[in-house]
């Protein structure tokens, strides 16, 4: 079983890998601002609009089938990726990167669903799951800069191949999950992946025609899901524990990636720290997202996932105010600590408490939804916190981001209450 694990959590460590390995190579890879920002946002719009549908197909044709079928996808357009001879062939290969990146996510949740039955035991997987993925963040840029310094940037493309490989291998001994029978829904798949696309750009372009194309997607996709065979059955809102982890994944990933995306101005700009500093600046954050998912875990497992969520939202929010009414390095380091401990309890616990809301056979549409909902919150806190930062100022744009955190602790509360107690 842990070799099992082992080859699954590579999975998503690919998926986290390419997020930021790119980073540091941009330069290198076009002297363009417009083709390196579309080098990185393709993956991350695509990744996004397909996370989704990637679960429904997990759940439809079988997670090992598309967990496999994701592996070697990633590794044949790494592969080309690397024999990139233009940046709009760059960019059009880190797109369907992100398309795969989205078929291993929800496949691999899915295969640990079925692998650990158990709840406790579940809980303690996805908390190595977490933290694998979370080595693969860190790493990103580290790995990059040297891959790129020593062997030039395909190589920063090339080092997924192998990593794929072993992945697949590894993976092979999954056993079958549960498949949901039935036909496509073709409507519900085509209007989320416009909608989760189209808010993307709409946020990363500033675009109100984007934003309006996916308010019309959206409310497309949400009146085809009154079918028996929707791609999002209504009966996964029957209970309060799905519609509230949905959001407060994306409360969890607006407070993060919105706070980065202030801080990261802040420190070079207010600061006047280079962006090496930066980097370093953010350590203190990112470490903890490679080891503490797996404490997470043995926390769900023997004190189920309420505790370990409202405490890294409470975590999160304290770093957040801490960093807004400071200007001290070392209290800096306090704060950004504080984030990532909080981070690295609420995402586990919440993978945890929204796959055991799910029907085995719809643990593939839950995962996915949970992590399109993230993506959606990442993208709104980037815009909103950014927004906020350039009307006011970076200590404002902290606190409404720390209060924003306190909502999601309320949600996860709210979530473990009755269902006849009101919650408002």
């Amino acid at each position: 079983m842990a070799r099992l694990l082992t080859g699954l959590s590579l999975g998503y460590f690919l998926v986290m890998l390419d997020t930021t390995i790119v980073t540091v190579a941009l330069p290198a890879l076009s002297p363009s601002l417009s083709a390196q920002q579309w080098i990185s946002n393709g993956y991350t719009l695509t990744f996004a609009a397909f996370l989704l549908t990637a679960g429904a197909w997990s759940d439809r044709f079988g997670a090992r089938r598309v967990f496999s079928a994701g592996l070697i996808s990633f590794a044949a357009l790494s592969g080309l990726s690397a024999l990139s001879f233009s940046a709009p062939m760059l960019i059009a290969l880190r797109a369907l990167l992100g398309v795969a990146g989205a078929l291993l996510v929800p496949a691999s949740l899915s295969l640990i669903a079925a692998a650990y039955p158990v709840p406790s035991a579940r809980a303690k997987a996805m908390g190595v799951w977490a933290a694998v993925s979370g080595t693969g963040l860190v790493a990103g840029p580290l790995l990059g800069g040297l891959l790129t310094e020593a062997f030039g940037w395909r190589a920063i493309f090339l080092v997924n191949v192998p990593v794929a490989a072993i992945a697949w291998v590894l993976s092979r001994s999954a056993p079958p999950s549960p498949v949901r029978p039935g036909r496509i829904d073709v409507v519900g798949q085509l209007s989320a992946v416009v909608a989760l696309s189209t808010l993307t750009y709409a946020l990363i372009e500033r675009s109100w025609g984007a934003l309006l194309l996916t308010v019309t997607a959206a409310a497309v996709f949400v009146r085809s899901q009154r079918h028996p065979e929707a791609m999002l059955p209504a009966r996964l809102f029957h209970g309060r524990a799905f519609p509230l982890g949905l959001a407060a994944g994306a409360i969890v990933n607006f407070g993060l990636s919105g706070v980065l995306f202030v801080l990261s101005l802040y420190f070079q700009e207010t600061r006047g720290y280079p962006p090496s500093t930066t980097g370093l600046a953010f350590l203190p954050l990112t470490i903890p997202t490679a080891f503490n998912p797996i404490f997470t875990g043995r926390l769900v497992a023997r004190f189920g996932p309420r505790i370990p969520a409202i405490s890294g939202f409470v975590l999160m929010s304290g770093g957040a105010l801490l960093q807004a009414c400071s200007t001290s390095a070392a209290l800096s380091v306090v704060a950004l600590a504080m984030l990532g401990f909080g981070v690295s309890f609420a995402i586990p616990s919440l993978l945890a408490m929204v796959v055991a809301a799910a029907p085995p056979e719809l643990t593939g549409v839950a995962g996915g939804a949970l992590n399109a909902s993230r993506q959606a919150g990442a993208a709104l806190g980037v815009a909103i916190l950014g927004a906020a930062l350039t009307a006011t100022t970076a200590s404002i744009a902290l606190v409404t981001a720390a209060g924003v955190l306190l909502a999601g602790a309320l949600a996860v509360s709210c979530s473990f209450m009755k269902q006849e107690t009101p919650c408002s």
